[in-house]
């Protein structure tokens, strides 16, 4: 984690760290020599004019004393350019009477994104108090820990405490065990010293080490920096920083988007450990991966030896013939072992690196969990998340796989005649391809939404025998033969348009030239029991006008026109209602179901590929095909829900107004795949209710006037 709490300019843990409008920090004093000042007057009049030199420094604070520019020759420890600073102009004067100001700005260090500073400076970023308090805890976590690490070359007793500890050594030296032992000269030189590390149990080390308070609990609340007598209240959500209440009755946040700060604070903590989970997962399995890669190890060397003696033994029975060949062919074996090797190596040695990132961001965050200061979270929690976003993305598919094989696929072959022992060689031992192995079910990503489910598999790690592509079948939902539904290379993939409340078991399998491999096992999924549903913006007619999350419609035209549900019903017992927002001038809304290929420019129920019941303020009547049944009383009018109720077990469609069924069920025998629908003009807007529960008991239906 150390690495997360050094300043990028000068190498050190930070000292009053600043946040940057690039989410990055910055030390303080490390900013000032960092800012860059260039005074307007020189852009203006071609550098004539000297200006007041220490009015042009007091942008960055009281005690700057200069200003800087880059020179390239001067590096901070981690690499990144050091500003030095600038004297002021000999002989410069007092800048005239209405001079322009200087123009000061600020490059990050780390993603080289400029930052204009206003007229407090430095002054105007916010300071970042979390990082400064977590850098503290561990400050004091690590000199807990030098005090209790003692020496070990020490022959005095006890034993003295340690100083440095070498990282090439692995061992710990005091100040006079340094001199004697570990001279800084020879070979020692290239030698890396560090601190004695924190121990687990230390604060800052790995323990908690006491946390921090909460607001009330000792540590002062921070105070808004426009306003120095107002403590944080809010969060604005366009500015993403928090606000106080003076920022929102006479500041420039006052028109902004805002929300509670406590709440946007527990928003964002819970993103963040969510995406810390990710890591932590990718974290666990990349240590499985190291076992197993110095476990492969531990096999090419077992392997290589065996392989070296078979060749020996070998080469000893053809002693004259073989003697030249010999050498050559142990050499082909080492170096094919070497290669291994290096491989495997190369990729512990990236593994390990991505794995120490990864752990020392994931302390880091862990950290910043702990803390319990709302506004100083919120000022680094969106960078922290995309952080550990891209922390886990970088465990891309395939990092986490050897790129070896423990096993040489060499073959000597020792049959031929003497004449060809001279041109005696390797042959790459060419196995038959055998079909993939059984796919692994991810369930961990298996998921279903409404009427869909998602599916993830992977293959097996150390697999050797190639895979060109899947097979996913998904049985009917109840209970049926299997059936194909995806093929191809891809192992995530999603089946749409599945029945509402039922139970569907899927399987995979992987198929290369050789054939098809077993399947892997059963995993079951449910779709849900109810059906959630928005109306459908991309197959409504252009007059129709959705708002609220595409849950509430209304239309420009005066004509009727058509929307229908995004969802597609084939199957079971469904039921949505519909609120009538706005009712002018007695209109005749239509509501029912239809095919997707419905005309959307009339009522719906004139064309044979709908059903419907229109209404107005006194009536209602059934339409298909343009026929008008079942006239009932009882109409609309603001205020009022419809509900549809579709039996597609029984075959037939009833609607209810206010609770009442309007008549028998209105259709019967109906059969296919239907969605929502709507016809309406433009003094009608309606609101879409779903994910109801089918109604148990109605009232009585009021029956059609003959």
């Amino acid at each position: 984690m150390e690495e997360e709490l050094k300043c990028p300019v000068c190498g050190s843990l930070f000292r009053e760290p600043i946040i940057l409008p690039c989410s990055h920090n910055v030390c303080l004093p490390c900013a000032r020599t960092i800012a860059v000042q260039t005074p307007e007057s020189e852009h203006a009049a071609g550098g004539g004019g000297g200006g007041d030199h220490a009015d042009k420094l007091s942008l960055h604070s009281e005690t700057d004393s200069g200003y800087g520019s880059y020179t390239p020759s001067l590096k901070s420890p981690n690499g990144v350019r050091v500003l030095p600073l600038v004297p002021a102009p000999p002989g410069a004067a007092a800048a005239p009477r209405g001079a322009g100001p200087a123009s000061s700005s600020l490059t990050c260090p780390q993603c080289h994104r400029s930052a204009s500073l206003d007229q407090r400076g430095l002054r105007g970023f916010q300071r970042n108090r979390l990082l400064e308090a977590i850098v503290q805890r561990y400050q004091q976590g690590r000199a807990a820990a030098a005090a209790a690490a003692k020496c070990q070359l020490c022959d005095r007793s006890p034993p003295e405490p340690a100083a440095v500890l070498c990282e090439q050594c692995e061992v710990l030296y005091c100040a006079a065990c340094q001199l004697r032992c570990h001279p800084a000269r020879g070979p020692f030189a290239k030698h890396r010293l560090t601190p004695p590390p924190a121990h687990p149990g230390a604060p800052g080390g790995g323990g908690d080490g006491g946390g921090g308070k909460g607001a009330g609990g000792g540590r002062k609340l921070p105070t808004c920096a426009e306003h120095d007598l107002e403590n944080y209240s809010m969060y604005c959500v366009s500015c993403r920083s928090p606000v106080c209440y003076q920022c929102l009755e006479e500041g420039k946040h006052n028109k902004h988007d805002v929300k509670a700060l406590g709440a946007m604070w527990k928003q964002h903590k819970a993103q963040l450990s969510q995406a810390l989970n990710g890591v932590s997962d990718k974290a666990k399995e990349a240590k499985e991966f190291l076992v197993q890669l110095k476990n492969l190890l531990q096999q090419i060397q077992e392997n290589g030896l065996d392989y070296e003696a078979c060749l020996v033994a070998q080469c000893d029975a053809l002693v004259d013939a073989l003697t030249r060949q010999k050498a050559k062919l142990l050499t082909k074996v080492t170096k094919e072992r070497e290669h291994k090797l290096k491989v495997v190596w190369d990729q512990i040695n990236h593994c390990t690196l991505k794995l120490r990132q990864s752990t020392g961001l994931m302390e880091y965050c862990l950290e910043v969990i702990k803390e319990n200061d709302p506004s100083g979270f919120l000022q680094i929690s969106d960078a922290l998340i995309k952080r550990v976003q891209v922390s886990q993305e970088q465990w891309v598919k395939g990092a986490l796989e050897p790129k070896v094989s423990a096993e040489f696929d060499l073959t000597l072959d020792s049959e031929p005649l003497l004449q060809s022992i001279h041109q005696l060689d390797f042959i790459q031992m060419k196995f038959p391809v055998s079909v993939p192995p059984v796919p692994l079910l991810q369930l961990e990503k298996c998921c279903t939404r409404n009427n869909s489910v998602t599916l993830a598999w992977r293959m097996p790690p150390l697999s050797h025998n190639p895979v060109e592509g899947y097979i996913l079948e998904l049985d009917d939902g109840d209970g049926g033969q299997f059936r194909e539904v995806y093929v191809g290379k891809e192992t995530l993939c999603t089946i749409d348009g599945l029945h509402f409340n039922s139970t569907y078991n899927a399987r995979v399998k992987a198929f290369n030239s050789s054939g098809v491999g077993p399947y892997s096992k059963t995993v079951i999924l449910q779709t849900s029991d109810v059906a959630w549903f928005t109306f459908d913006p991309s197959s409504a007619h252009r007059d129709i006008v959705l708002s609220n999350d595409n849950q509430t419609a209304t239309c420009n035209s005066y004509d009727d026109r058509v929307v229908l549900g995004t969802a597609a019903f084939s199957k079971g017992v469904h039921y949505w209602e519909l609120h009538v927002d706005r009712y002018d001038n007695h209109p005749d809304p239509a509501f029912g179901i239809a095919r997707i290929n419905v005309v959307k420019d009339m009522m719906l129920g004139k064309d044979d590929k709908a059903w419907a019941m229109y209404v107005d303020n006194n009536r209602s009547w059934f339409m298909h095909c343009n026929s008008h049944t079942n006239r009932t009383e009882g109409g609309v009018s603001k205020g009022a829900t419809v509900g549809v109720l579709l039996d597609l077990n029984k075959h037939n469609l009833t609607f209810y107004i206010n609770g009442q069924q309007q008549g028998p069920p209105a259709f019967e025998n109906i059969e296919g795949v239907f969605m929502p629908a709507l016809s309406l003009n433009r003094n009608v807007q309606v609101t879409l209710h779903t994910g109801l529960e089918v109604p148990q008991s109605v009232k009585q239906p009021k029956l059609p006037n003959n």
